[in-house]
């Protein structure tokens, strides 16, 4: 994990009204629920009494009411009720407060700040995540490897012609030129596959290479955009879990015609498209070993790898910062 960074965890689809929905993310076990006003909030999923799990508890008047012995729980993980001492109680309950993490809903996705305090700034999104005019599906699914590899996965170029031989890597092209990567901005990467038959040339160098119209971009710390087209989008998060699983969640994002139910029909035939291509990779990337990778391991790499280099790099480099900011706040 890169430590003070707003991942994108859930969908917001996924939280309902007056329930509770327990997951794992990021290692720890959280609990997210929404308040009257649809204010999402979410805590550590664990009762500070005997440690049982708040998620098979229910909200109560915007808090959280514990299955075990009913003690209840405010958004900001403050303990405001212990139902054994009475409602009148004036005992000091600070040592039950729960940890609290800072979310934040766009566009339908939810991202959990993982980190010291309060943020500064706000989650790091693609516009199309935003833009009214596009109709877009979900789907998600489970992978038993870190989020790192499925991350690598969407920015290997080379891989096409094999992995997804009969889907989107048909045509044989398994000489890759380049590839060609560019930096946005600090935290965001973008390149794209230039890719041909081989017919024994000699690949052409990054430098020969530019960034298609087609193209994937990434934002720190696990967001993916794919670029089929001006009307024809695929958004990625890859969400951490634990340090062997993640999930994979994938949209696929259209306004090819204008016409929103048609729109939606599309994307809806789309996310179908997706789960095929998904599962294609899935079924490689789970026996990758290790689970978990990192800028210096036992691997061979070669210059398709490009991309997969700079992201590593620049992972590794925001992970070394920000144990540096630590190291320097524990000094003071």
């Amino acid at each position: 994990m890169i430590n003070n960074q707003w991942y994108a965890v859930l969908s917001s689809g996924s939280i309902k009204k007056n329930k509770l929905l327990g997951v794992k993310r990021c290692g720890a076990d959280l609990v997210f629920f929404r308040k009257s006003t649809g204010e999402l909030a979410c805590v550590q999923d664990l009762c500070a009494h005997r440690g049982a799990s708040l998620a098979g508890g229910c909200v109560n008047s915007d808090h959280i009411k514990c299955p075990f012995h009913g003690i209840e729980y405010d958004e900001s993980g403050r303990c405001v009720l212990v139902p054994s001492d009475g409602r009148s109680s004036l005992t000091d309950y600070t040592r039950f407060n729960l940890k609290h993490y800072t979310v934040r809903e766009i566009g339908g996705v939810v991202f959990l700040w993982y980190g010291d305090g309060e943020p500064e700034g706000e989650p790091p999104v693609f516009d199309v995540m935003t833009d009214r005019g596009f109709r877009y599906s979900h789907l998600e699914d489970h992978w038993k490897v870190h989020y790192s590899r499925v991350i690598e996965n969407q920015l290997d170029v080379s891989h096409l012609a094999f992995v997804h031989a009969s889907t989107i890597g048909r045509g044989g092209k398994t000489l890759s030129n380049g590839p060609k990567t560019v930096w946005l901005d600090e935290n965001t990467l973008q390149t794209s596959a230039n890719n041909e038959t081989d017919e024994g040339q000699i690949p052409k160098g990054a430098e020969e290479c530019e960034i298609k119209k087609t193209n994937l971009t990434f934002k720190y710390p696990n967001l993916w955009l794919n670029t089929i087209s001006d009307k024809i989008k695929i958004l990625g998060f890859f969400i951490p879990v634990d340090e062997e699983n993640s999930i994979l969640a994938v949209r696929f994002y259209g306004k090819i015609t204008g016409i929103g139910w048609i729109d939606s029909l599309i994307a809806w035939f789309g996310k179908w498209a997706n789960r095929l291509i998904e599962r294609q990779d899935k079924r490689v990337v789970e026996t990758q070993l290790p689970g978990k990778t990192g800028l210096r391991m036992q691997e061979n790499l070669v210059s398709a790898d490009l991309p997969i280099i700079e992201y590593r790099s620049r992972r590794e480099q925001l992970q070394m910062d920000q144990k540096e900011q630590k190291d320097a706040g524990d000094q003071r």
